[in-house]
């Protein structure tokens, strides 16, 4: 897929100095960090368009943007659950 963008040249060559001289790289990370700051894209998502092959690969792609997990209280409970039942572990 490609997306075009006009801006001015002045911008694009700020632009370049803010976020290195690959600008379709940096837009397409901006597209997916927005899309999965708002939940409007999985976890998943990411990883399968980034081309990688676990979830894993892709929350580490975030962490390394500062991204944090959209992980919130009922999950942990969840997660809680599920440990106490197959492990017997309390945490």
């Amino acid at each position: 897929m490609h997306v075009r963008i006009d801006i001015p040249q002045t911008a694009e060559e700020e632009l370049r100095k803010a976020l290195g001289p690959d600008l379709d790289e940096a837009a397409r990370d901006a597209l997916l960090i927005q899309g999965y700051r708002t939940g409007r894209l999985s976890l998943g998502f990411l990883a399968e368009a980034l081309g990688f092959t676990t979830r894993l690969d892709a929350q580490g792609w975030l962490a390394a943007r500062n991204t944090p997990l959209n992980y919130d209280l009922e999950e942990l409970e969840s997660d809680r659950a599920t440990l106490r039942q197959q492990f017997g572990v309390e945490i």
